[in-house]
């Protein structure tokens, strides 16, 4: 089961990076993370940007809503999601992990 924890702006998502992928998307979940598969290498930042698209499209949600809070550098990272609640967030990640 993902990790989720209460934050109050929204919410923490747990998140397992794998850069370099031969095409992104989300893998299912990992050590209580959601493993998210991104084809930007770890350079520059550029695999944190893929990761925050990717979480922002299979979300539905806006650009503002999905930053990185914690792990820029570390493949164990946080994602700050706003204006879910958490079970609004497991409710979503539940139907996207079914698929």
């Amino acid at each position: 089961m993902i990790a989720i924890a209460e934050h109050p702006e929204g919410c923490l998502l747990p998140v397992r990076a794998q850069p370099g992928a031969r095409k992104a998307g989300l893998l299912g979940e990992q050590a209580g993370a959601l493993k998210v598969t991104v084809t930007a290498p770890p350079e520059d930042g550029r695999a944190n940007k893929a990761l925050t698209d990717v979480l922002r499209d299979v979300l539905g949600l806006k650009r503002s809503q999905v930053a990185l809070f914690s792990g820029p550098t570390s493949r164990d990272k946080r994602f700050l999601i706003r204006g879910l609640s958490k079970a609004e967030l497991e409710g979503r990640l539940a139907l996207l992990l079914q698929e």
